[in-house]
Order: structure tokens, then sequence, then C-alpha cells
């Protein structure tokens, strides 16, 4: 996305700003993979993998956002934003196993 290679362009191909379509594919994309792989993992029927992908989610989204120095409302809201989407997941594979 954001490349040093740009710097040597000229004109507008020198600017390191994704367009929003670039940023949404990527996100797409992101959500496309996690949810896949989350649905495949809880097939497993394991009562006490959800806890401990939710613990290990949290813990690790604290960690990466820690050095991004993120405001207290962004950390918030990217919590909220994996929780939904593992819980998007749970009631995925809730569905395709009925």
């Amino acid at each position: 996305m954001l490349s040093t290679e740009r710097d040597y362009k000229r004109g507008g191909e020198r600017f390191p700003i994704p367009s929003q379509g670039e940023v949404e594919g990527k996100l797409l994309m992101f959500e496309v993979v996690a949810v896949t792989c989350l649905q495949q993992l809880l097939v497993q029927r394991d009562s006490h993998l959800v806890r401990r992908l939710r613990q290990r989610l949290l813990r690790n989204l604290k960690e990466r956002c820690a050095p991004l120095k993120l405001c207290g409302n962004d950390e918030k809201a990217a919590k909220e934003f994996a929780l939904h989407l593992l819980e998007a997941a749970c009631e995925e594979a809730r569905e395709e196993r009925r």
C-alpha cells in the first residue's frame, strides 16, 4: 500500500496516499480471511475455544495498539470491531452446523 518507491515517481504517482477503494479492498480481504479461518476453527466444537480465542484476541490487540499510541476511543473501537468479527464468525459456524 505505502511504498518508498513512489517517492521517485513524477506527478500524482508519487503520493503515498491509498485510495478509499484500496483501503476498503484490503479491509474486506482481511475480514474474509479472518472469518474463514475462524469458521474452520470453530467447527471443532470445543466449548473453551471461543473463550480462549477471545482472550488471546484482546491481549494481542492491546499489544499491537500500544506502539501506535491510539487514543482511548480508537482502541475501544478496534476492540469492539474485533469482538464483533469474532461473534460473526461464531454465528456463521453455528449456522453451518445446523
